[in-house]
């Protein structure tokens, strides 16, 4: 059964996800050590890579401290070709930065399979311009079968300060029949969710065994959950636009 094959390659490459332990220390290091100073992690991807940010973003069970950088035109709604043009728009990154507030020190996750297209890497570039850690959530299998679109020859993971490696390979998809030419079965997003998922655990035990108890969401489904996040808003509206 092909669907049970796709389930085990996904396996493998989840299994994989352990080795991406020492990347996953040390991101999780500089997030709460913003976190610490009063700041917020940003996460910012285009097209489906902003599901990364959604993921993380007021979710039960998650950080609250999150700041999801959901730039519409970046977005597949509502017109998804629309994102596939803006993401290799050279100068716009610059733009989406001044939208939002930002402090040296703080970290910004960016996610980009392929890291080869101008905005992920433009938006590397502001980041350390304005004093800010760098974590690539990415693919060195297919970054380094592709070419950089950016002026600079540079790929994502050429600016990062610490990169998560997903290994995704060339073109994301895993899965091939005799009869069909292209591959299908991407794999990228669930194992991209558990790198990211695995990086927020991490955070919030550094932060424990500090004596700091970090601000969780609490699910809006149970009876609690809409007072004890009406607080969290309260305390972090000004910082997270999409509060």
């Amino acid at each position: 059964m092909l669907a049970i094959r796709y389930i085990e390659k996904v396996q493998q490459l989840i299994e994989q996800c352990k080795s991406q332990s020492e990347a996953i220390t040390e991101g999780a290091k500089l997030i709460s050590n913003a976190i610490k100073d009063d700041g917020v992690f940003h996460v910012f991807g285009c097209g489906h890579s902003q599901m990364y940010a959604e993921e993380i973003f007021y979710r039960a069970g998650g950080l609250v401290p999150v700041n999801p950088i959901l730039e519409p035109s970046l977005s597949l709604r509502p017109s998804a070709p629309k994102s596939t043009w803006f993401e290799r728009l050279e100068g716009y990154a610059s733009l989406i930065w001044d939208n939002e507030e930002t402090r040296p020190g703080e970290v910004v996750l960016i996610a980009s399979t392929s890291g080869r297209n101008a905005v992920p890497i433009e938006m590397a570039f502001e980041a350390k311009k304005r004093g800010m850690f760098v974590i690539a959530l990415t693919s060195s299998f297919f970054s380094e079968g592709v070419e950089s679109r950016h002026p600079s020859g540079k790929k994502l993971q050429d600016v990062a300060d610490v990169i998560l490696d997903g290994k995704a390979p060339k073109g994301d998809a895993v899965m091939e029949l005799p009869a069909l030419g292209p591959k299908f079965g991407p794999v990228s997003s669930v194992v991209g969710f558990t790198l990211i998922q695995a990086l927020v655990v991490e955070v919030v035990d550094k932060l424990v065994h500090e004596g700091i108890a970090p601000p969780i969401w609490v699910s809006s489904n149970l009876d609690e959950g809409d007072a004890v996040n009406r607080e969290h808003i309260k305390a972090y509206k000004k910082r997270i636009t999409c509060l």
